[in-house]
C-alpha cells in the first residue's frame, strides 16, 4: 500500500472554494492556479485528459507543492493510481471510475476521497462505501461539460440535507448564483472557467471566497478604509468607519488628509507625509490585515500611487469611490491627481463608484440619460474598473442608480428626498457596500441594500449644523441588520 499522506499539510476543512484545472498550456495553468489560490481557493483538482502519464506526473508535483504553499487541498481527478504516484491529498472519482475501497487500499486511510453524484441514493450509497465527499451536480447547465444533466437547487438541496458527508456543488456556478448554491446547503462549489476563463483569477476566486462568510454571525469582517478625514464627523474616515462599525464588522483606517471642516464647508487640509500614509498602510496590512479596501478622498498624485503600490501587492478586493467634486462643483483633485488615479488606481477597483461629474471627468462623456450612465459605466469598465456603480442624484427627476456587474446592467431606481442633509452620502454608501462584502454578501445585494440604506440615512437625518448636514449612520443600520 503506498501512503500518500506522508509529507501533506493538515487537512483544512473541506469548504470554500473548490478550483478544477482545465487545458491551459501548462506555465498558463500554474499561473492561474497560483492566482487562484492566493484569492483563497481553498483545494485544487487537477483534470486532464489531453497530456500524457508522464507530463501528468511532472505537472501534479508541481500542482500539489503550490498548493501545498498556500495551505491547500490537492486532489487528483479520477485517477487513484496517478494520486498516489504524486502523493496528493486525496482524489475525486466518477461514477465508473472504480470504487472507494478500491482506492482507499491504495492511497490510505488519511487520503481524501470524494465521488460525483447525481441522485440522493447515489449520494447516501457514496457515504455508505467510505467517501469523505459528495460532488453534487451539474448543478446548472455547463459549457465545460456538454453531456452533462443539470440537477437544478431542489435536488442539491435535497441531497445536501440527506447526506452527513460535506457537498461539494459543480456545474455552472458563478458569483452571481453562489449565493442560492449555499443556501442549498453547499459546503464548497467546484468552478473551471469561472477562475480558469477569468482575466483576474485572483479576483475571481477573492470574489467567490468572500462569500463564504455569509452566514456567518455578527460582527465579522475588517473593512480597511483609506480616505481623508472630516472633523465635522459627516464624511471621509468617521463616516466611513461609523457605517462599518455599526454594521457590524472591524473597522481599520488609514488618514490621507485632515481638513478642518463642518456642515458649511471646508475651510483648511492638511496631507500627512507621504512615508506616514505608507506606514500607516504596512502597520494595518502586515498586522489586523483586512477582507475589503474602500478608499475615499486621496488628496493628491504622490498618495494615490503610494496607495496603488501597495493594494497591488496586498491583492484585497477594493470598492474605490473616486471622491474628485466637491458637492458645490469645485474640483478636489488636479490633473496630474486624476491621470494617476485613471493609470494606477482605477484598474484595481473590483468596484469603482463615482457620482456623475466624477463619471463625466473620468471617461470625458456627457451623462444626462440611463442610457448615457451605462455607456459611461462600460467605458470605466474599458479602463479597467471590474465592476461599476454610477450614483445618479445628478440626474434630473428621481435619482437612478446603475451598477453595471460584468455584463449586466442592473439599475436602482429610488425617490428624491427633498433635503440639504446629504452630506457624506457618497462615502457612506462605498463604506456599507464594502463592509457588506466584506460579511459575504454578493455585489448586487450589496449595492441594492446599500442603497436603501442610504435612503433610510437621508430620511432619517438629525438636521444638525447649518449647512449640508449629516445622515443617520444609526438608524439606518439598525433597519438593515434588523432586516438580515
Amino acid at each position: 500500500m503506498i501512503s500518500s499522506l506522508q509529507t501533506t499539510p493538515q487537512h483544512i476543512p473541506l469548504r470554500g472554494v473548490y478550483l478544477i484545472t482545465d487545458d491551459s498550456p501548462e506555465n498558463v495553468l500554474l499561473e492561474n492556479v497560483k492566482l487562484a489560490l492566493r484569492g483563497g481557493t481553498r483545494i485544487v483538482q487537477y483534470r486532464d485528459k489531453i497530456r500524457p502519464l508522464n507530463e501528468q506526473q511532472q505537472l501534479a508535483k508541481r500542482l500539489r507543492t503550490l498548493c501545498h504553499e498556500f495551505q491547500a487541498l490537492f486532489i487528483i481527478n479520477d485517477s487513484a493510481r496517478l494520486a498516489a504516484e504524486v502523493c496528493a491529498d486525496g482524489v475525486h472519482l466518477g461514477q465508473s471510475d472504480g470504487h472507494i475501497r478500491e482506492a482507499r487500499q491504495l492511497l490510505g486511510d488519511k487520503a481524501i476521497i470524494g465521488v460525483s453524484t447525481q441522485t440522493l441514493e447515489l449520494a447516501r450509497q457514496a457515504e455508505q462505501d467510505g467517501a469523505d465527499y459528495i460532488g453534487v451536480g451539474s448543478v446548472y447547465p455547463t459549457g465545460t461539460k456538454q453531456d452533462a444533466v443539470h440537477i437544478g437547487l431542489d435536488d442539491l438541496k435535497t441531497i445536501a440535507t440527506g447526506v452527513s458527508l460535506p457537498v461539494v456543488a459543480i456545474g455552472g456556478i458563478t458569483a452571481a448564483r453562489l449565493p442560492d448554491v449555499l443556501d442549498a446547503g453547499a459546503d464548497s462549489v467546484a468552478v473551471v472557467s469561472a477562475i480558469m476563463s477569468d482575466a483576474q483569477p485572483e479576483v475571481a476566486s477573492r470574489e467567490l471566497a468572500l462569500q463564504f462568510q455569509r452566514n456567518q454571525p455578527l460582527p465579522h469582517g475588517r473593512v480597511l478604509t483609506v480616505a481623508g478625514s472630516d472633523s465635522g464627523g459627516g464624511a471621509g474616515i468617521q463616516a466611513d468607519l461609523k457605517a462599518i462599525t455599526l454594521l457590524g464588522s472591524y473597522g481599520s483606517s488609514v488618514l490621507t488628509a485632515l481638513t478642518a471642516q463642518n456642515t458649511l464647508g471646508v475651510t483648511a487640509i492638511h496631507a500627512p507625509p507621504i512615508d506616514f500614509v505608507q506606514q500607516q498602510l504596512d502597520a494595518v496590512l502586515c498586522d489586523i490585515g483586512t477582507d475589503i479596501i474602500k478608499t475615499g478622498m486621496l488628496y493628491s498624485a504622490e498618495i494615490i500611487a503610494t496607495v496603488a503600490e501597495r493594494f497591488r501587492s496586498y491583492g484585497a478586493l477594493c470598492v474605490i469611490d473616486p471622491v474628485m467634486i466637491a458637492k458645490g462643483g469645485s474640483a478636489l483633485l488636479q490633473q496630474e491627481a486624476i491621470d494617476t488615479f485613471i493609470r494606477d488606481l482605477l484598474p484595481q477597483a473590483y468596484l469603482l463608484t463615482p457620482n456623475i461629474p466624477e463619471a463625466e471627468t473620468l471617461t470625458g462623456l456627457s451623462i444626462a440619460t440611463v442610457s448615457d450612465m451605462e455607456q459611461a459605466a462600460k467605458a470605466l469598465q474599458t479602463m479597467g474598473a471590474r465592476n461599476v456603480l454610477i450614483k445618479g442624484g445628478h440626474l434630473e427627476g428621481d435619482p437612478i442608480d446603475l451598477l453595471q456587474y460584468g455584463t449586466t446592467t442592473i439599475t436602482l431606481p429610488g425617490k428624491r428626498l427633498d433635503t440639504p442633509h446629504t452630506h457624506g452620502t457618497g462615502c457612506t454608501t462605498a463604506s456599507v457596500i464594502a463592509t457588506l462584502l466584506a460579511q459575504g454578501v454578493s455585489l448586487p445585494q450589496a449595492v441594492t441594500q446599500a442603497k436603501q440604506f442610504i435612503t433610510n440615512a437621508i430620511a432619517d437625518a438629525p438636521h444638525i449644523g447649518h449647512g449640508h448636514g449629516p445622515v443617520n449612520h444609526y438608524t439606518a443600520a439598525l433597519t438593515l441588520v434588523g432586516d438580515r
